[in-house]
């Protein structure tokens, strides 16, 4: 049984649900950027990306050559069933932790703003 993901290997797979079909690397890095505001670099994107295809959780691809990129291809990601089967896991129980914790965190949430 491969092991579950890691917590930056979960918000890559999170992505690449979110990106759907023909995610890319910068692409990636994008929507982690915007949704978690944290500053992830391309190189660590790409290493848990390869990581996860390595894994079965991801499948990867070269695209055609487009002019915009000088004639070079795009690899392009997809999320497979075991990765999705993962992160589901994965978030089921972050849920079930979760569960029943929001007042104690607004609690200590407030004291530390105090």
């Amino acid at each position: 049984m491969p092991r579950s993901p890691g917590d930056f290997e979960k918000l890559v797979l999170f992505a690449l649900m979110r990106l759907g079909e023909g995610a890319y690397g910068v692409k990636v890095r994008q929507e982690i950027v915007d949704r978690t505001g944290r500053d992830v670099s391309i190189g660590s994107v790409y290493t848990a990306l390869h990581r996860l295809e390595k894994r079965g959780m991801v499948r990867a691809w070269m695209g055609e050559p487009t002019t915009e990129r000088g004639g070079r291809r795009k690899r392009h990601y997809r999320l497979l069933p075991a990765g999705a089967k993962a992160l589901s896991e994965a978030y089921e129980a972050l849920r079930r932790m979760a569960e029943g914790t929001a007042a104690g965190l607004d609690a200590l949430s407030e004291a530390a703003d105090a």
